[in-house]
């Protein structure tokens, strides 16, 4: 009985050892060491190894009827959508497209899938690790110890960049110690991932959620009351270091609808605030608010392409695109429509998109975007892909397929609503955390495509396993209740 114990609690302990450790690495996007893979293959997420041998070991419980499989109602259309893509890359296969560049049917549906598999083991090892507030504690501290290390990381590369303690040339043999990229010559942040826009997605879509609602709710996940407020300062800070342009529009875009909806009691109470306090300290406040707005803004200024979208002489729609280094992104986006315009119901096949992308580009992408020029040259040996999510499904998986992931995505906000509607204030912490999510991903998705960024997956993953966990001890109490009902009436009787 006692080794009994001892094993039982030596794998709760190392599962959580190996959770704590994915979520910790997570922001190592594109690990150098990875077997089997090429050189154009960036998605490597290093949390990928703890988190294939967690699922190894729940799997192995799962079979000795040592643990359950989480029942949750967002597992249903998740799964519908992986059978439909199944569908639609049987039927791409009879479409039998041309090989692009040495590249075939076959082996882009296998990255494909092996993309999926990636996805899903970061959603189902977060639901399966998440089921009670000490879980939910846990996974957050983990996410933002994660997050303290980019931040000093993100430190060392502004000392190379701004400052002559450090070279860059120093700091990039360090980075390729364990990233498949060098530093940005463009001055850049890009923490530990690959470039600094993944760096602005994974703040926007992983961290900024809890520490928004962090900030909504106060309530604290970690020993020092005050180290999720500097968290967010330093969020704040290197998403504006990133000079990303969709990273910036979809961290503000997500804070101002997750305030909207779920801030008005806060927005009601400072304003409140502000209103009683003395004259001193409200033009304090606001000299302060109106000095954060403008430098934020004069940092921004720093970089030409930012600073395009407000001083453009453009004519049409397309020319704004092009003047401001978006023109390869859109004709992308076109061709991926013209994808999907071929197949609409059925989509031509999970990762079978770029067989068919080129043939659809539109006629401004040939003559005016360079980056097209030089990947439409035969020695190129880039396979293109439709560069968002949506576009991406349409073409690839068709209306069916569209739908039933649509489906998955409103299944996880009804998680985050159902879980709003507590009272206590773990569940509107996690409530708030899961909505801001939820708005992060859905405009994230609009400018990336892969299905292996774990971004897309932790947070849904962490709502939806707390989410059904609460359910089910609901659904237990309720039966309990029928039983003892039925048992009272029949001593009556």
């Amino acid at each position: 009985m006692k080794n009994s114990v001892l094993s039982v609690d030596s794998v709760v302990g190392l599962t959580r050892f190996l959770w704590g450790a994915a979520l910790f690495t997570l922001p190592i996007t594109s690990f150098r060491y990875f077997p089997f893979l090429g050189e154009g293959t960036y998605v490597r997420p290093l949390a990928l190894y703890p988190v294939g041998l967690l699922l190894l070991i729940l799997f192995f419980q799962v079979t000795r009827k040592k643990a359950s499989i989480p029942r949750a109602g967002t597992l249903i259309p998740l799964l519908g959508f992986v059978l439909i893509a199944l569908a639609a890359t049987g039927i791409g296969a009879l479409l039998d497209p041309l090989p692009l560049r040495g590249q075939e049917y076959l082996g882009r549906v296998i990255r494909a899938w092996v993309t999926v598999v990636i996805g899903l083991s970061f959603f189902i090892a977060a639901v399966w690790m998440n089921r009670n507030e000490e879980d939910l504690r846990f996974s957050v501290r983990w996410l933002l110890a994660g997050f303290v290390m980019d931040i000093l990381w993100s430190g060392v590369q502004s000392l190379a960049f701004y400052t002559p303690l450090l070279k860059k040339v120093t700091v990039t043999h360090w980075q390729r110690a364990f990233s498949m990229r060098e530093l940005v010559k463009t001055n850049r942040v890009s923490g530990m991932a690959y470039e600094p826009a993944w760096l602005a997605g994974q703040i926007a879509t992983v961290y900024l959620p809890w520490l928004f609602a962090s900030l909504l709710t106060r309530l604290r996940v970690t020993r020092f009351k005050w180290l999720e407020i500097v968290l967010l300062g330093f969020a704040a800070l290197l998403l504006l270091a990133t000079f990303s342009r969709g990273g910036l529009l979809t961290a503000v875009g997500a804070a101002a609808l997750t305030f909207l909806l779920v801030g008005r009691a806060e927005l009601r109470a400072s304003w409140h605030w502000f209103v009683r306090s003395s004259w001193f300290l409200r033009a304090g406040v606001a000299i302060l608010l109106v000095g954060a707005l403008a430098g934020a803004g004069l940092f921004l200024s720093q970089k030409g392409y930012i600073t395009r979208l407000f001083s453009t002489r453009a004519e049409s729609v397309s020319d704004f695109i092009i003047e401001n280094s978006a023109g390869a992104r859109a004709a992308y986006n076109y061709g991926g429509l013209g994808t999907y315009a071929e197949n609409p119901i059925t989509g031509v096949g999970l990762g079978a998109s770029g067989f068919y992308i080129y043939d659809h580009l539109p006629d401004w992408a040939l003559t005016t975007v360079p980056e097209i020029a030089r990947q439409l040259s035969p020695e190129n040996r880039l396979y293109p892909n439709p560069k968002n999510m949506y576009i991406r499904l349409l073409a690839e998986t068709g209306l069916v397929g569209f739908f039933v992931f649509i489906a998955f995505l409103f299944s996880v906000l009804g998680d985050a609503l159902q879980t709003l509607q507590s009272k206590t204030p773990i569940a509107r912490y996690l409530g708030i955390a899961g909505l801001f999510s939820w708005f992060a991903v859905a405009l994230y998705n609009t400018t990336q495509d892969s299905f292996a960024t774990p971004n897309i997956w932790i947070n849904f993953g962490i709502l939806v396993g707390m989410t059904a966990f609460t359910s089910s001890i609901r659904a237990e109490r309720s039966v309990s209740a029928d039983e003892a009902r039925g048992e009272e009436s029949e001593e009556q009787g």
